[in-house]
């Protein structure tokens, strides 16, 4: 019986949400109670793998930002490739809506966050925070509303979300590199050359795939570049396709997915999302990179995503998804305002300095948690209205 339950928990869209809420409360539990000095000690714990004194050194914090992120981002990259070779990004036609919403939906969250924070070098660092939308949580949010919202509106979210996520990668590879090391990054070529040759030739077996993988990330590490873009390149090299027909990247994505939506991703929420609560006031919620971060996600996204989807549609260059409303729309434009996972981790690219990674978490987890309420609410309403007058026009008996 209750093996059935956990089944049918883990087998819910809505699963991946809920654990990312629950690590983030035990996170805060664990920031703002007797507890702290062993969760602050653990994540700052050293971690190294040497040989004669070269290899990695890392505290825990970053092992999980660097190396199980790299999972998340390699499986990120196995969902993209999936959808362009065969997916919802396949035809054209299908990612224009999504695409320009996505645009709109970074673009005006980072406007809002520079707005609070022009003329200082040290906060503007983080514009890029608000800009991005978190999958597994919008969607988990989208689940609860089940059928009552049209199941275009999921394939809409779910498009808009990817090219999200491809976004924040293009920015994290351009705006987050810093000390570029060359002569690793032409290190890292060599796998990646190797890993194109098994690629072209069709292999069916990912182990030496994967092994190639974990070569390069550690070059690419060593060269400055961060290093989950060698997640989402390594992922690129998967063939869709070997020489009998059968799909490795397909295999790889199912197999790897629970593990980094049930594990790594939790992971990562637990070890980024601790706000410590002790001392804040009102004041903290209104410094620049809180108030920039929590606006530029609730009030950014909506504007984004909403105003450039109706525009795409009254210009007569999309139309809206089928059964979808505009009320529908304003209730995606409103979890896509949540950023979360992405939006930590670019928060941690961004600033060293505890107090502002304790005011990028608190800007994150106030902007997102305002968000998910505000789209849920607006989806559920109109799906209800939707229904009332279908109620009313049926014949009593």
């Amino acid at each position: 019986m209750l093996s059935r339950a956990f089944d049918k928990f883990f087998d819910s869209d809505s699963a991946g949400g809920i654990l990312l809420i629950l690590s983030a409360i035990a996170a805060m539990f664990a920031a703002n109670s007797a507890l702290q000095p062993i969760y602050d000690g653990a994540l700052g714990a050293y971690l190294s793998i040497t040989i004669n004194d070269d290899g990695l050194s890392k505290p825990l914090i970053l092992w999980i930002n660097d190396g199980l992120m790299a999972i998340f981002f390699f499986l990120i990259g196995l969902e993209l490739k999936r959808e362009i070779m065969e997916g919802k990004l396949k035809n054209p036609r299908d990612v224009v809506l999504p695409g320009a919403a996505a645009v709109g939906g970074m673009a005006v969250p980072a406007l809002v966050f520079a707005w609070f924070n022009w003329g200082s070098p040290e906060t503007m660092a983080g514009w890029a925070i608000p800009a991005a939308t978190d999958i597994a949580f919008a969607l988990g949010i989208l689940a609860l509303v089940g059928t009552r919202a049209p199941t275009s509106l999921k394939v809409f979210l779910l498009t808009l979300a990817i090219l999200d996520d491809l976004g924040a990668i293009l920015i994290i590879a351009l705006f987050y590199t810093a000390n570029l090391q060359v002569e690793y990054l032409g290190l890292a070529l060599i796998p990646l050359a190797l890993m194109l040759v098994l690629n072209l030739r069709g292999v069916h077996r990912v182990a030496p795939l994967i092994l190639l993988a974990i070569v390069m990330w550690v070059f690419v590490l060593k060269s400055g570049v961060h290093a989950t873009l060698a997640g989402v390149v390594a992922a690129f090299l998967i063939p869709l396709k070997d020489r009998w027909g059968k799909s490795p990247l397909h295999s790889l994505e199912h197999a790897l997915a629970p593990y980094v939506l049930y594990l790594i991703v939790p992971i990562f929420a637990f070890a980024n999302a601790g706000v410590v609560l002790s001392g804040l006031s009102m004041g903290d919620f209104l410094a620049p990179v809180p108030l920039g971060i929590a606006l530029g996600l609730i009030v950014g996204k909506q504007v984004g995503v909403f105003g450039i989807t109706w525009a795409m549609v009254k210009l007569g260059f999309a139309r809206l998804p089928h059964g979808a409303n505009w009320a529908h729309i304003y209730g995606v434009a409103c979890l896509a305002g949540i950023g979360f996972t992405m939006s930590l981790f670019i928060g941690g690219l961004s600033y060293e300095d505890p107090a502002l990674l304790n005011h990028v978490r608190l800007g994150v987890l106030s902007g997102s948690i305002v968000s998910a309420i505000i789209g849920y609410s607006v989806l559920m309403l109109a799906s209800s209205q939707e229904k009332a007058p279908e109620a009313a026009a049926q014949p009593a008996e």
